[in-house]
């Protein structure tokens, strides 16, 4: 596995990459998240994630209230440096309302 630089990264025009985070055990994908600069550097010192909120134009560390910290396992960038897969070991639920995963809310179907 290479590694990255952040330099080396692509963010948007507003400074952000996406981030799929899936659980390290079970290859779950239990969430997806926006990162920035700032908080992908604070995730790799804290080694928990820590997202930036579009909504609150904020940062948020995952579990700074509710308990359920994400530690994190491994941060692999795809081909095109645009995008972010964050493995790691849940310490409760994903979302917000409480589900194991944030794509536990339903499913849209698929074309026959």
């Amino acid at each position: 596995m290479t590694t990255f630089q952040l330099q080396n990264l692509t963010f948007d025009s507003k400074g952000l990459i996406p981030a799929i985070i899936q659980n390290a055990e079970t290859g779950r994908v239990i969430m997806f998240a926006w990162m920035n600069e700032e908080s992908l550097r604070l995730s790799q010192k804290t080694g928990e994630t820590v997202f930036y909120s579009r909504s609150r134009n904020e940062l948020w560390h995952k579990g700074a209230t509710s308990g359920n910290v994400q530690q994190i396992v491994s941060i692999e960038v795809d081909c095109d440096s645009d995008a972010l897969l964050i493995q790691v070991k849940p310490s409760g639920p994903a979302c917000h309302t409480g589900l194991e995963s944030c794509f536990d809310s339903g499913s849209i179907g698929v074309p026959e």
